[in-house]
């Protein structure tokens, strides 16, 4: 009884795998027209971004060469300002 249930079960997988592979080459959406050139939105976005990283080029503002020693010692003074602050609160 086993091995015919097994054999029906792999003939199915067999018959389904075939319609598979048939069916495959056949198209069954409709196409849709290629969008016009003219109208095209993903162009217009390209175009609105390059615009923008055009005025970002334009608008940025120098910086500020410093070294990596100035970077950390303004750091380590935030630190201490900000320990500070703290320290008073809990006195108060």
């Amino acid at each position: 009884m086993r091995k015919r249930l097994m054999w029906f079960l792999v003939s199915l997988g067999i018959g389904a795998l075939v319609r598979r592979l048939k069916r495959r080459g056949q198209n069954t959406e409709p196409t849709l027209p290629a969008p016009s050139r003219e109208n095209d939105p993903a162009d217009e976005l390209r175009q609105k971004i390059a615009e923008a990283r055009e005025d970002e080029a334009v608008e940025a503002p120098p910086t500020t060469e410093t070294t990596v020693g100035e970077r950390r010692a303004d750091v380590h003074d935030q630190g201490r300002s900000a320990l500070d602050d703290m320290r008073e609160a809990d006195e108060s």
